[in-house]
């Protein structure tokens, strides 16, 4: 199939954005720079999903399997439910498009943070100490047990989900509870997580085209604005995040963080490219967050930073996950 769409002439490449998640508005625009910066080799084509969930091609409202035979191959470029957890992966799958980024099931585990956690650790991988709630009748006197047993302070976060919605650090009671109030918004179970203090990095991996070896580029350290406890969703998008590359991190620190992002993600089975998470504590060492199936290409994502610095652009690095998405199906 591959070398059939590659003889017809130009590639009808289909960029999907928009969504029904909490990540819509980071979704649009991680969609508008890959429709803006994909070769002229190839025909965009910009396949918009709304909020309610209705698909758009060239302002036409379509099913879903209508507007992906308009294209040859997608780009991925939802975020958060619906585009990362596997749902919008088993649709292409079931439909024969190609598309970027990782399979329906490999996507799905890396949006269970509980479940991704408990992996890492099967591959002895350092990760914060961590126990799941659920939402019950009794979720206040569970909470309050919770809070009196678990290391403190404590981060609050949605089981599933990403660009840090619904995110607060936690260090007295009342707040745990607001905090677990807001996590419970973005569904029904919440991850509550040591707080680790330290530097933020992130580190992106990137799939060989001539084989499955890994690329780790160069770790973004990641230096939050005063006053800011963690990376959120205004330090990420709306503030004036400090990002370094190529990082001051000691040489040790870095090949734990590279070595480790490849790690994970041969351990979840991703595809194609990802990124993960770390925290550095000054004495405790490294340890992984999390992991994204589809990091956020934004004007103000990490791993287009770390593309700069490896002199890779960012239309090369498009054109590289199409290969990629057309070589593996």
């Amino acid at each position: 199939m591959s070398t059939d769409v590659l003889n017809r002439g130009k590639l009808r490449v289909g960029v999907l954005r928009g969504g029904p998640s909490p990540e819509y508005e980071v979704s649009l625009q991680s969609g508008a720079q890959v429709l803006r910066h994909l070769p002229e080799k190839y025909v965009p084509l910009d396949i918009f999903i709304s909020q309610d969930g209705d698909w758009h091609v060239r302002g036409v409202t379509l099913l879903p399997e209508r507007a992906l035979r308009e294209a040859d191959l997608v780009v991925n470029a939802l975020h958060g439910a619906y585009g990362e957890d596997g749902k919008v992966q088993t649709q292409l799958e079931y439909f024969g498009i190609p598309y970027t980024g990782s399979r329906a099931l490999s996507a799905a585990l890396s949006m269970n943070k509980a479940r991704s956690k408990q992996i890492f650790e099967n591959h002895g991988i350092k990760t914060p100490v961590s126990a799941v709630l659920p939402h019950s009748a009794n979720t206040h006197r569970n909470a309050l047990e919770l809070f009196k047993t678990f290391p403190q302070p404590s981060i609050v976060k949605p089981l599933f989900g990403g660009s840090s919605i619904g995110i607060s650090v936690a260090r007295t009671f009342p707040e745990f509870a607001l905090g677990i109030e807001e996590a419970f918004r973005h569904g029904g179970h919440v991850l509550i997580e040591e707080y680790i203090p330290g530097r933020e990095a992130t580190a992106s991996v990137v799939e060989s085209a001539t084989d499955r070896s890994l690329y780790s580029l160069f770790p973004v350290e990641v230096v939050r604005p005063p006053g800011k406890h963690f990376f959120d969703y205004q330090s990420k998008y709306v503030g004036e995040t400090e990002k370094i590359c190529p990082s001051k991190f000691s040489r040790e620190e870095k090949e734990q963080i590279q070595n480790w992002a490849m790690k994970v993600h041969r351990a979840l089975g991703l595809r194609h490219y990802s990124n993960a998470d770390f925290i550095i504590h000054p004495k405790r060492g490294v340890y992984l967050i999390e992991a994204n199936a589809l990091p956020g290409l934004t004007p103000k994502s990490l791993l287009p930073k770390a593309l700069e610095v490896a002199e890779l652009s960012f239309p090369d690095f498009l054109d590289h996950l199409v290969h990629l998405a057309l070589r593996r199906g």
